[in-house]
């Protein structure tokens, strides 16, 4: 391929992924850059005491936050992105999510488009990522113009118990929609798939399902270990050079068009360490908006135990309920959603009570049930990221967080109406990303917003950013499927208006 590809592409999680498949029947030359490589099939990958006690899989670099203190982040640098390693969970945003919602503690603003205009992409992501669910089920359920093409994952007995006991006090358990070949995953080990890494073993991620689509294409390659370090402008204002290091060498290419698609904090990095004479603030960002609203969703592991129940499911993580999510339930602001967690073992709890001995954790976890508790982080222009030089600098302020941990209250009133008399509750902190978003957004003013409604950026003609940084709000569910949708609608305009042109 020539060193001056047409298309090069920053990144191949969902949104770089996805977009590269969209894109790649255009017969454009692309390039897919990768800073990490691909997982290899070891048999580390379902060691539940690698992954989570000694964090054999967590990146060697430290961020910081705004009063210096360093903290090892929980994003990944491979092929795929973080979604090697998500719990596979592709639900649409609520159809109110893209109008103004208010909250206890501030808005969430409109969308520059409504749900409509997403709604077929939804349905081509959900085909692409081999969804498997039922409609019908959940009450906020937007509208789907086209069915899942694969039935839900079936409970295991303990948890069909559960969703029997949460619908005989009237609320509605759905089948959570999941990516996820169940017979392919469990035939390598009986473990969860939430939070292990995918090495084709039956997720449905953006390698498996999206780049392994582009890359049946002659047109595109992917590049891997190679890290890019800067982006630089023309005369026009254009991106015209793509610098990355790739066996400690320095390389350049220069595109026709840029996608960047590193991830909600490394985008937004890598335009701010790009500054240049003409734009000191960094690229696209006239605006002075890059970086800024970044959002982290507010979220607890919640775990009801008794005696009287034995879990001996393997993989658990089968259903949500949405009886919160537009509203408290007694007419206030939303609180937002609940699912179950891939199931928690001894193995894995000990990773957060490092004290405890294995052999309680066992006989507490045989007893639980275990649930994820998500409620939407408002979007802040003081929530940020930030460089420093070489440092990454992460200034979040949680917002709604009073409308968290009344979520949190809520399930563990229901868990022990249920049967659970003892309920733990844990946050999830900085270490541990909840669907980082927001920090380029999309919108439909100039001033306030660095990208378009197509993601453009609106300082550079040939600029995109299609991955969770392009997010105006962060809603209260996995932003996967809302990523790979719109990443397909960009991909859409680009064939049909840039590579047309």
């Amino acid at each position: 391929m020539s060193s001056s590809p047409d298309i090069v592409i920053i990144g191949s999680g969902v949104g770089g992924a996805t977009v590269a498949a969209g894109l790649a029947m255009t017969g454009a030359q692309i390039l897919i850059l990768e800073a990490g490589d691909h997982i290899a099939d070891l048999p580390v990958n379902r060691d539940q005491r690698a992954i989570f006690q000694r964090g054999h899989f967590r990146p060697k670099e430290t961020w910081y936050e705004a009063n210096g203190k360093g903290f090892n982040p929980g994003n990944y640098y491979n092929v795929g992105g973080n979604s090697k390693f998500y719990g596979a969970v592709l639900s649409r945003y609520r159809k109110e999510d893209f109008a103004v919602i208010e909250h206890r503690e501030g808005v969430s603003p409109a969308w520059p488009f409504p749900y409509e205009v997403l709604e077929p992409w939804y349905c081509q992501a959900e085909r692409m990522y081999q969804v498997r669910g039922s409609l019908g089920e959940d009450p906020t359920e937007p509208h789907h113009s086209a069915a899942y093409e694969y039935p839900p994952v079936p409970d295991e007995a303990p948890i069909a118990d559960i969703r029997a006991r949460l619908k005989q006090k009237g609320l509605h358990p759905f089948s959570l929609p999941l990516g996820l070949d169940l017979d392919a995953w469990l035939s390598k080990a009986p473990t969860p798939w939430d939070a292990h890494p995918n090495a084709r073993d039956g997720k449905m991620d953006a390698e498996t399902a999206a780049l392994s689509v582009a890359l049946r294409h002659e047109n595109v390659r992917l590049e891997t270990n190679a890290r890019v370090t800067r982006l630089d402008t023309g005369a026009r204002s254009r991106i015209d050079r793509v610098a990355y290091i790739k066996n400690g060498q320095t390389v350049t290419v220069s595109p026709e068009i840029v996608i960047l698609s590193a991830g909600a904090v490394q985008s937004s990095v890598l335009l701010l360490r790009s500054k240049n004479d003409r734009f000191p603030k960094g690229l696209a960002n006239s605006s002075d908006q890059v970086g800024r609203n970044f959002m982290n969703h507010n979220a607890s592991a919640v775990i009801g135990v008794s005696p009287r129940f034995k879990n001996t499911s393997i993989y658990q993580k089968t259903f949500a309920f949405n009886d919160f999510y537009l509203s408290d339930g007694e007419g206030g602001p939303p609180l937002g959603n609940v699912q179950l967690l891939g199931r928690i073992s001894e193995k894995v709890l000990k990773g957060s009570l490092p004290q405890a001995p294995e052999w309680l954790l066992r006989f507490i976890t045989g007893h639980a049930i275990d649930f994820y508790a998500m409620s939407e982080d408002v979007p802040n222009p003081e929530s940020r990221v930030m460089v420093d030089g070489d440092r990454i600098i992460l200034q979040w302020q949680r917002t709604n967080w009073d409308a968290h941990l009344a979520l949190v209250a809520k399930l563990k009133v229901i868990l022990k109406s249920i049967g659970f008399p003892i309920v733990l509750s844990r946050p999830f902190d900085k270490r541990t990303p909840s669907h980082q978003c927001g920090t380029i957004r999309i919108g439909n003013d100039p001033a306030t917003a660095p990208l378009d409604a197509y993601c453009r950026a609106y300082d550079h003609e040939n600029l995109f950013v299609v991955d969770a940084s392009f997010l105006p709000t962060s809603a209260a569910v996995n932003p996967a499927l809302t990523v790979a949708a719109q990443a397909l609608r960009v991909a859409d305009h680009i064939a049909s208006q840039d590579l047309q042109a």
